[in-house]
C-alpha cells in the first residue's frame, strides 16, 4: 500500500510539470520551423501548448514513470512537432536552430519553475497546499532541466544531434544524419544505459551545474524578496 501511495503522490507531484515540459519543448520546435518558413506544424493543428496533442503514452507516462523510479530522473517525450526542414529558407543552418528551440524552452521554464519556487518559499505561511506547491515547483524545475540536458545528447534524433547536423560541413552532416535509421536503437540503447546507471552517472552531475546556474541568476530576486 506504502508503494501505492508513494506512486499516487508522485503521479500527482510531477504531471503538470511533465505535461507542460514536453508540450512547450514541442510548441518551440513548431514556433521556431514556422519563423524560419515551415508551416507544416501550423498547418496539422500541432502549433499549440495543449498537452493533449503531443501526449505519447509512452514517452509521456510511462516513459517518465519508470526513469524516476530507476534512476530518480524523470524525462520523456512527446509526439514530435512535424517538422519539414527542406521548407526552412536556410534549411542546414536553421535546422540547429529549429532543434535548440526545444531544450531552449526547458531551460527558461526550469528558470520560471525556480522563479515561482523561491516567491513561494519566502512565505512564512506554512500549510499543506504550500507544501505541495513547492513540490510541484521542484518537480519542475528537476523535470524541465533533465529533459534540456538529455534532449541535448549529440546523437539523432534528439535535439542535440539535429544540432550537430545543422553546424557540421555539409558531407558530414549527410553522414551524421544517417543515424536517424537507427532511431529506435538508439532510444533502446539509451534506457537500457539507464537501468544499467551510465546515464545516471553523468545526466545528474550536468543537471546540478545548469540548476546551480538558474539559482546564480535568480540572485536580484532572492536579495528582493530578502
Amino acid at each position: 500500500m506504502s508503494n501505492f501511495n508513494e506512486i499516487v503522490q508522485t503521479i500527482a507531484v510531477y504531471l503538470i510539470p511533465v505535461l507542460f515540459a514536453i508540450s512547450l519543448h514541442e510548441a518551440a520546435h513548431g514556433y521556431a520551423a514556422r519563423y524560419f518558413g515551415d508551416p507544416t506544424a501550423s498547418n496539422e493543428g500541432r502549433l499549440s501548448i495543449n498537452p493533449i496533442r503531443h501526449i505519447d503514452p509512452f514517452g509521456t507516462i510511462i516513459l517518465p514513470l519508470l526513469l524516476y523510479f530507476t534512476i530518480q530522473v524523470p524525462f520523456g517525450y512527446a509526439r514530435p512537432v512535424p517538422v519539414d526542414f527542406n521548407r526552412l529558407r536556410n534549411p542546414k543552418k536553421q535546422m540547429a536552430w529549429v532543434a535548440a528551440a526545444g531544450p531552449a524552452a526547458n531551460l527558461a521554464m526550469a528558470l520560471g519553475w525556480m522563479v515561482v519556487l523561491i516567491v513561494l518559499a519566502s512565505k512564512v505561511q506554512a500549510s499543506q497546499l504550500q507544501a505541495f506547491l513547492l513540490q510541484v515547483c521542484q518537480a519542475g524545475v528537476l523535470v524541465n532541466t533533465a529533459m534540456c540536458v538529455f534532449n541535448l545528447i549529440p546523437v539523432p534524433p534528439l535535439d542535440g544531434g539535429r544540432i550537430v547536423t545543422g553546424l557540421l560541413p555539409l558531407e558530414l552532416s549527410k553522414q551524421y544524419a544517417r543515424l536517424d535509421r537507427y532511431t529506435p536503437f538508439i532510444f533502446g540503447g539509451l534506457i537500457l544505459l539507464s537501468y544499467t546507471g551510465v546515464l545516471g552517472k553523468f545526466l545528474p552531475g550536468i543537471m546540478q551545474v545548469v540548476i546551480e546556474g538558474l539559482f546564480g541568476l535568480t540572485l536580484p530576486l532572492r536579495m528582493l524578496l530578502g
